[in-house]
């Protein structure tokens, strides 16, 4: 390519607000560069770095500002389309489009001092790229300022590029070279929209063109990578896989750089149309994982087919074409004449710890680690249990800790077949060996000397290194019932490169952050009530414990009285500002723990993890229908009964009414017929005779007034009168 186009062209004059268009904005890549974009002032980057901004640069996080959303003044005005609406748009974003037309969506566009496509991450949206490109320049005629189009694609379009010397593969492709790219297979779609990018770039200034060709993302939370590190995470295989022999070189930038790179492209315009984005180191797909493994999980790598990558439910067709991508490149133009705040310019490897923080902060993967202590039998492993199965915690018990230590120790000493090895390799080992074998003397002379028991120095020993494992760093635990006192606290929590005890003698003396507990539970219950619990054990459950009757009270005992003195373990706490929680588990009357459970899952706070997989999902659906359905019928259930129950009782006032109705009925006739009697008895003797009579001749006569007749009859026989 000539050398005037590697030089960048003269800016216009800078608007102060530009409006940027970035299509999905709720995916990984467009998201964090619609981020880093918000918090960007127009025109920042044409500014030369000092190194006192660098050094200011080097001390903050990279996620501070491109995690902000608070909007600065004069920051480019974000705008964009998302995947979905079951989501709210992104905060940073002022508008947010889901599903409009393309006539709307142009409108949306032609608003636009910017338009940027990101087609690394979604191959659908090719071709509404295409689109976008060819409907903005069929109205370059009627832009009023100039616009600018950056095409965000990816360096698998070179994938199949032929070496630029055939008999030294190690020279790297740089933006000179982009016209002898060669596409993955896969890829077709990408490498035609970019040619048809730069075709509509190369005539008039109102509408600029840029293609950039992005490496394999990572940073903030995750990208591609984010498999490899949730599988890391959380510890569930003994090797992080490595797909093939793990010797391809795999271009690489972090997201940040990448949105940086966009930055000096939109700030500064420059005449070349082709830009490669990639960080400068020289990394293999080995290098990434065992870079991970190391970092995150168990430090151990696996080689395995590649085909076993397509097992793997979170990495698609396109991320594994990523990851078994075999090709160097070199930005050469970028850091020639652009002016990057590079957060990861050394590349991957070199900059893992940044890079992990910022994974865990985005994904807030913050470990939760609970210590709970308490008198025996008051309910500590149980609860440890439970609270450990809710946040999918380690539940770490003393015993356990000094077995699996004893054991790992022997296997150390164990004759090993004699195989090839370096020789410094085998003279580590053979240090290893004798270090174990030293320890397990010690350990078996002080067991002897304390009638079974083992020295606290040993015991603190294996429980350190229980708390700084990867998956006690990693998710968090439940350390159950120690430190037992005051000085196992700090011994235990000290940091190991303490400086003189004298000088913090009387301050806050030093503790280790990365294992001291966040939470301290202090459970309690009175003497009576635990040997009633412990009475109350079955038989089976107490064989080879030490809840027998004698072994129980004297720890007890024990317990007691070391709680007893002015400095305790839980003391020890205090002095730190990491106040326990106290339950008394006698005043809960709960012998299941589950109110304490609960209290503490109140204290403690949501899990602090990936949350559930799909499969835990649906079995947690499954689960809520099941109980739903139960509570329906129960309820149903309960509603019938009580119809039931309301309908015999009012069934039972019915007859009982009934029955009193007819006990009323009945002593009313008896009362008339009590008092009927005088009154019949009178009628019977003075009116009947003469009233019979006179009806009796009334019908013999017949009159044609037998009213007057019967009262004629009447006063004329009347028995007094005659």
């Amino acid at each position: 390519m000539a050398e005037d186009e590697e030089i960048t062209a003269q800016p216009e004059k800078v608007t102060r607000i530009q409006r940027v268009f970035i299509n999905l904005l709720d995916t990984y890549s467009s998201r964090n560069i619609g981020k880093f974009l918000s918090n960007c002032v127009v025109g920042a980057s044409l500014e030369e770095i000092t190194e006192e901004e660098e050094e200011e640069d080097d001390s903050k996080s990279a996620m501070a500002d491109a995690s902000s959303p608070k909007m600065k003044e004069g920051t480019f005005q974000i705008v964009g389309t998302l995947s979905t609406l079951e989501k709210p748009g992104p905060d940073f974003a002022m508008e947010t489009y889901c599903t409009i037309p393309r006539e709307d969506l142009l409108m949306r566009l032609l608003e636009c001092d910017v338009i940027i496509y990101n087609i690394s991450e979604s191959p659908q949206q090719v071709e509404e790229a295409i689109w976008a490109v060819s409907a903005l320049n069929e109205e370059v005629s009627h832009f009023e300022k100039r616009k600018v189009f950056i095409l965000v694609s990816t360096v698998m379009t070179w994938a199949r590029s032929k070496p630029l010397d055939p008999d030294d593969s190690d020279i790297p492709f740089t933006e000179e070279d982009y016209r002898r790219r060669k596409n993955h297979p896969h890829f077709l779609d990408h490498i035609n929209a970019e040619k048809m990018v730069l075709k509509f770039g190369k005539n008039g200034k109102k509408f600029m063109t840029y293609v950039v060709a992005a490496g394999l993302q990572y940073g903030v939370d995750g990208g591609i990578l984010h498999s490899f590190f949730k599988m890391a995470w959380l510890g569930e295989v003994p090797a992080l896989p490595v797909y093939g022999d793990g010797t391809n070189v795999i271009p690489a930038i972090h997201v940040l750089d990448l949105a940086g790179m966009i930055q000096n492209i939109i700030d500064h315009v420059p005449k070349l149309r082709y830009l490669v984005a990639v960080d400068e180191s020289v990394h293999t797909l080995e290098d990434f994982v065992k870079c991970i493994s190391k970092y995150t999980g168990p430090g151990k790598i696996q080689k395995v087919p590649k085909e076993n990558a397509f097992l793997t439910k979170d990495l698609t067709q396109e991320n594994i074409d990523h990851l078994l991508v075999n090709l160097r490149m070199e930005a050469v133009f970028v850091k020639e004449n652009l002016n990057i705040r590079w957060v990861a310019q050394a590349g991957f490897v070199e900059n893992i710890n940044s890079i992990l923080k910022e994974y865990k902060q985005s994904r807030g993967l913050v470990p939760i680690k609970v210590c709970i202590l308490g008198p025996p039998a008051v309910g500590k492993s149980s609860i440890a249990e439970a609270l450990s199965k809710h946040y999918k915690l380690h539940h770490i018990k003393l015993k356990d800790v000094i077995s699996e230590a004893i054991a790992k120790l022997e296997a150390i000493v164990a004759p090993k077949d004699a195989g090839e090895g370096e020789e410094g390799e085998e003279e580590e080992e053979e240090e290893n060996v004798d270090f174990a074998q030293d320890l397990l003397d010690g350990i078996k002379e002080s067991m002897e000397q304390n009638a079974g028991q083992l020295d606290d120095q040993y015991i603190i020993r294996f429980v350190r290194q229980k708390l700084k494992s990867m998956p006690c760093r990693n998710q968090g635990y439940i350390l159950d019932g120690f430190p037992k006192t005051y000085d196992q606290a700090k011994d235990l929590f000290s940091q190991e490169d303490e400086e003189e005890e004298d000088e913090v003698r009387g301050k806050m003396f030093p503790f280790d952050k990365l294992t001291i507990p966040e939470f301290v539970c202090a459970l309690d219950a009175s003497d009576e009530f635990l040997k009633e619990r412990v009475i109350n054990l079955p038989e089976s459950f107490v064989a080879g414990t030490h809840y027998s009757q004698d072994q129980f009270l004297g720890a007890l005992s024990d317990y007691r009285d070391i709680n007893a003195e002015d400095e305790t373990v839980l003391n020890y706490f205090d002095e730190l500002e990491i106040h326990p929680i106290h339950i008394d588990v006698g005043k809960l009357e709960d012998a299941q723990n589950r109110l304490a459970v609960k209290w503490l899952i109140k204290e403690i706070g949501k899990p602090r993890n990936y949350g559930l997989t799909d499969e835990e999902k649906a079995e947690e659906e499954r689960r809520a229908a099941e109980e739903l359905i139960a509570k329906e019928a129960m309820e149903k259930a309960e509603r019938e009964r009580q119809e039931a129950v309301e309908m015999a009782e009012k069934m039972a006032r019915w007859e009982e009414w009934n029955k009193r109705l007819e006990e009323v009925k009945t002593e009313e006739a008896e009362l008339l017929e009590a008092q009927s009697v005088p009154l019949r008895n009178y009628l019977m003797t003075y009116v009947m005779p003469t009233l019979m009579q006179g009806l009796n001749e009334c019908c013999k006569v017949r009159p044609d007034d037998p009213v007057d007749f019967l009262a004629e009859y009447l006063f004329k026989n009347n028995p007094e009168t005659q």
